[in-house]
């Protein structure tokens, strides 16, 4: 029994190293994407981000407003315009990524105890960094200075200045990063974008295997006659294996390598992350198993891979909170292997997290492998099956047609 094992195994791995287009994903868009997505956020932060000030006010408290906002490292005022039609038209020629507006009135609502002062922030949004870096910093300067108008006007109205300053702040508190310490994006992006990368290509790969057999009318993927020396079993746990030993070793690389290749954040114990993936890798093989069924022809994982990524990256919970998901993607969202290997393998490499305090994720992820490969067992048995029944009804009608054909030669 165990040959029968070797055999599908070593098979199945002749078909994944003979296939150019399957070696490609596997292996170089797994390792290559990597160092693509590092590339474009190698800066981690954008500094000396040009903004156009409208400037209606023309008071002391404007530009003091904007001398603290122009300190920031992250932005530089590099235009000031009379109007905003002036300042849209810096934006639209990409002169300018950002701008601020102050209306007339501001200063004489500041000085006012009971007014309200407003100031207008546009960014420009074909960058996330660039509209995270305006919106960021001005924030910061705006909170400091309200902070000053209202102990301003607890003076005025007689207050002490100690005491006025209790009200303002009565619990001061220091702003740290955690698991972030640079506060860039490609820190907090790049770890989630590692598991995604080994859960798509897999996948991808996987459906062009089945594809591409389905193509050629590859008896292999679509039953295991009765007649053969290995049954269903054999087929699928020679198969997964064969994917198993392929994507582990990618995944070591990529979770345990990258990091610290990237200066990413790696607090976590390499040993607890390299369990957390097996059952993340086994989970994702059966996921695309059960896709793969579906697959008719080779292209067919292209467009699969291109229009799933981004869905999957943000119903996991990453780049937007699950909480504000409506109920329907939260529930999809737990079909997918990624949705718990993200979220497993962050609070363990950039939280310190051990394996015992990501139990659910990580119990979540056998489960889902186990049920992928019994659904994927069902199909192909069942599958296996209906073509022995047709291969037997076959031979039948041949088996008749001879004697028929007997009969008359003998007459």
């Amino acid at each position: 029994m165990g040959s029968n094992y070797t055999f599908v195994f070593t098979r199945e791995l002749k078909r994944i190293f003979t296939d150019p287009g399957v070696m490609l994903i596997f292996f170089i868009a797994t390792l290559v994407y990597p160092l693509i997505y590092k590339a474009m956020y190698y800066n981690e932060r954008i500094e000396d981000i040009p903004v156009a000030v409208v400037d209606l006010s023309q008071s002391s408290d404007s530009r003091e407003f904007l001398h603290k906002w122009n300190a920031a490292p992250d932005v530089k005022l590099t235009h000031t315009c009379a109007s905003m039609a002036e300042a849209e038209a810096l934006l639209k020629d990409q002169k300018v990524h950002g701008i601020i507006y102050f209306p007339r009135d501001f200063a004489a609502q500041l000085a006012d105890p009971l007014g309200q002062a407003h100031i207008s922030l546009y960014c420009d949004m074909s960058s996330f960094l660039y509209m995270k870096g305006i919106y960021l910093s001005c924030n910061q300067v705006m909170l400091e200075s309200m902070r000053n108008i209202q102990i301003d006007r607890y003076e005025d109205m007689g207050m002490d200045k100690e005491f006025a300053w209790a009200l303002v702040q009565d619990a001061p508190y220091h702003e740290t990063a955690l698991f972030t310490p640079t506060g860039g994006y490609g820190s907090f992006l790049i770890p989630a974008v590692l598991m995604l990368i080994l859960h798509q290509t897999m996948l991808f790969g996987i459906c062009m295997l089945a594809g591409t057999a389905r193509e050629e009318n590859n008896v292999i993927y679509r039953t295991v006659g009765k007649h053969r020396s290995f049954g269903v079993l054999h087929m699928v746990v020679g198969r997964a294996l064969a994917y198993f030993v392929i994507y582990y070793a990618l995944a070591a690389i990529l979770v345990g390598f990258f990091p610290r290749l990237f200066d990413l954040p790696h607090i976590g114990n390499i040993g607890d992350i390299l369990r957390f993936n097996v059952p993340y890798i086994l989970a994702c093989i059966g996921f695309s198993l059960c896709v793969s069924l579906v697959i008719r022809n080779r292209e067919s994982g292209l467009v699969l891979l291109i229009s799933t990524s981004l869905i999957f990256i943000f119903i996991a919970g990453v780049s937007w909170p699950k909480e504000m998901m409506p109920d329907i993607w939260r529930l999809a969202a737990c079909l997918l292997p990624y949705t718990f290997g993200v979220h497993g393998f962050i609070h363990i490499n950039s939280m310190g997290a051990t394996l015992e305090q990501v139990q659910w994720e990580y119990v979540a992820l056998w489960q889902q492998a186990l049920w992928y490969f019994a659904i994927y067992y069902i199909v192909m048995y069942i599958s296996s099956w209906r073509q022995d029944r047709k291969n037997l009804l076959q031979e039948s009608v041949l088996e008749s047609q001879e004697v028929q054909d007997t009969v008359q030669t003998d007459r």
